[in-house]
Order: structure tokens, then C-alpha cells, then sequence
């Protein structure tokens, strides 16, 4: 593999593995059952590989994986036409829409989450990253800081309290025009 097909690559996987959650989420809005989600998922993945050629511009890839992975639930779709447990295309239609919104507004949030976690003060940022990291077990963290399990809660319920309000305002201030 060449230097540059090792960037295409990696560039590739980057953008892939940035969006698949969403993606997944998306195909699995527009088929019958898991099994079906994983196959068009495989098949929508082969495609955006052979195709990234295609791309014009990597700020693109979310709405072109979107794209092809809509075409690929529908290519399923026809090729199990005969199964009972087919989706109309106006369901389809309406399903697509609803999944790309969730997405967006999930980005949106997951934004809005990022940018409320860095205004914290430095020690309750640090509280709340301590606490939700893998494993991390709270009467552990609580004695480890020196403190009590339920004030480490109730500490924790606060800053929760305080992310949910300073998101709430940062979502409505995105949807106010202007």
C-alpha cells in the first residue's frame, strides 16, 4: 500500500468510524430486524469504499454515506420484495426523514454538551469526567476524594442539573434566528 492509498485509508476509517453510530441508526430506521440493518451496514460500507473516489469534499461524507446508505436499504428492500414485512416507500420516506433528524438534533446536542462541559470550573469538569469513566465504580471515587457516596451523588445530580440548563439554553439560542 502506497503512502498516499494509506491516507485515502485512513482518512476513510476516520470519517467511517466518526459517523457509524448515526449511520447504523439510520439504516436500521429503513429495515425489518438487526440482521437486516448489519447486512445493508456491510454492504454500505463496501460501497463508500469503492465510491470514496467519488467524494468531492470530506465535509460531505455524512450526507453522501447517508446517501448511499438510503440507496443500499432500498436495493435490500426490492430484493425482498416478496417478504410480507416490507416497508412502503412513503413509510420509508417518513422514517429517513425522522432517523436524519434525530441525528442532527443528536449532533446538536452532543455539541451543546461539549461546549457546557468546558465552561464548568476546572473541579467540577474533573469531577464529572472521573465519574463517568469506564468502570469507574462512585463509593470507590468517593473515598478516594474523601468524600461521603451520597454527597458524591448529590454533587454530581448538581452539575447534571447545571449541564441539562446550560444546554437547554444553548439549543434554544442555535434555534433563534439571526
Amino acid at each position: 500500500m502506497t503512502p498516499s492509498d494509506r491516507d485515502k485509508h485512513d482518512q476513510f476509517i476516520r470519517l467511517y468510524v466518526e459517523n457509524e453510530e448515526s449511520l447504523r441508526g439510520f439504516v436500521r430506521s429503513l429495515v425489518p430486524t438487526l440482521e437486516d440493518a448489519r447486512e445493508v451496514m456491510q454492504e454500505t460500507a463496501a460501497v463508500l469504499w469503492r465510491k470514496f473516489d467519488e467524494l468531492h469534499s470530506l465535509e460531505d461524507f455524512r450526507r453522501w454515506a447517508f446517501g448511499v446508505a438510503r440507496f443500499e436499504a432500498l436495493a435490500f428492500r426490492r430484493d425482498r420484495a416478496r417478504d410480507r414485512h416490507v416497508f412502503s416507500e412513503d413509510l420509508i420516506a417518513m422514517l429517513e426523514s425522522e432517523a436524519e433528524e434525530a441525528g442532527e438534533q443528536s449532533n446538536r446536542e452532543e455539541e451543546a454538551l461539549k461546549n457546557c462541559l468546558r465552561k464548568l470550573p476546572g473541579k467540577q469538569r474533573a469531577l464529572v469526567e472521573s465519574a463517568y469513566d469506564k468502570g469507574v465504580r462512585i463509593d470507590q471515587m468517593a473515598e478516594e476524594i474523601g468524600r461521603t457516596p451520597m454527597s458524591l451523588y448529590k454533587a454530581l445530580h448538581r452539575i447534571r442539573m447545571s449541564l441539562a440548563d446550560c444546554i437547554e439554553q444553548f439549543l434554544q439560542k442555535e434555534e433563534q434566528p439571526g
